[in-house]
């Protein structure tokens, strides 16, 4: 059974990032030949042929413009890949891009990282892991090539 649950980009904050992006740029949509773009829309991998765009996302920032926390410093954007018009989001699997080592990035209430945890998988058990400290509100899971946001979950 699945206890957490991945949050895709909210589709009010996809709206604002097909516009501009949180780095101020506007959208640049093109087509994906090869597939295989982790999709932070609808948490999965693109297939040949569908229309993404790479954009720049502040994840923390959006969060915390939501909970009034400042994450000062450690508030940070990088690039994410989305569909470059709107669709139907998660079909529900609950792992998206379970396939390969994980980083899992803890967050206090006030947006500041509390540390981070290489997982084999961010299942189940990494993430109870995580939320086993009462001073996390948030988790960030990112890939360990290039450290980049896939998903958040927060408490239940």
């Amino acid at each position: 059974m699945t206890t957490y649950t991945a949050r895709p980009i909210t589709p009010s904050a996809l709206r604002e990032l097909r516009t501009a992006d949180d780095a101020g740029r506007p959208l640049s949509p093109f087509t994906d030949e090869e597939g295989g773009a982790p999709l932070r829309c609808c948490l999965r991998s693109s297939g040949p042929g569908e229309r993404i765009a790479l954009v720049s996302y502040a994840p923390l920032r959006r969060w915390a413009a939501g909970t009034g926390a400042d994450p000062g410093a450690y508030d940070e954007q990088g690039p994410v890949f989305v569909h470059a018009e709107d669709c139907a989001g998660p079909d529900g699997d609950g792992r998206p891009f379970a396939s390969a080592h994980r980083i899992v990035r803890r967050y206090c209430a006030d947006g500041h990282i509390l540390g981070g945890q290489l997982v084999d998988a961010a299942d189940d058990q990494a993430l109870r892991n995580a939320f086993d400290d009462p001073a996390v509100a948030l988790v960030h899971v990112r890939a360990v090539e290039y450290g980049c946001f896939l998903y958040e979950v927060r408490r239940a």
